[in-house]
């Protein structure tokens, strides 16, 4: 999914990859210990390994319960200067629509508290 975002790469980063950004907007809380981060939501937390960061560009959780991963890349195009945040994450075929509306939400709560 593509959402653009009036924002400095650098400032969206630090939404997407620090423990206090992330418990901004996308999870109650987020705790780190070394490459490990847990993801709290209603008192119930699900852990993830950071495996891919680089400043202003992607970061990457691979979750340690299954197989699959979820992804935030920042691009900026070169005509218009505009950023976006590309999001991949992966969810059952019955299950599309859902996380696709859970990911707009979240995404519109990050744009809201960075002013965008």
């Amino acid at each position: 999914m593509e959402y653009v975002v009036n924002c400095s790469p650098k400032v969206l980063f630090n939404r997407l990859s620090t423990a206090s950004g992330l418990s901004e907007w996308f999870a109650d809380n987020v705790l780190v210990s070394g490459k490990k981060y847990t993801f709290m939501w209603d008192g119930t937390g699900q852990e993830a390994e950071l495996v891919l960061k680089k400043e202003n560009l992607i970061v990457r959780f691979n979750w340690l319960d299954d197989d699959s991963y979820f992804e935030f890349k920042i691009t900026r195009d070169e005509l218009t200067g505009d950023v976006s945040l590309l999001v991949t994450d992966f969810s059952d075929e019955d299950e599309l629509e859902e996380t696709r509306s859970l990911w707009d939400s979240q995404v519109t709560t990050l744009k809201h508290l960075i002013g965008s």
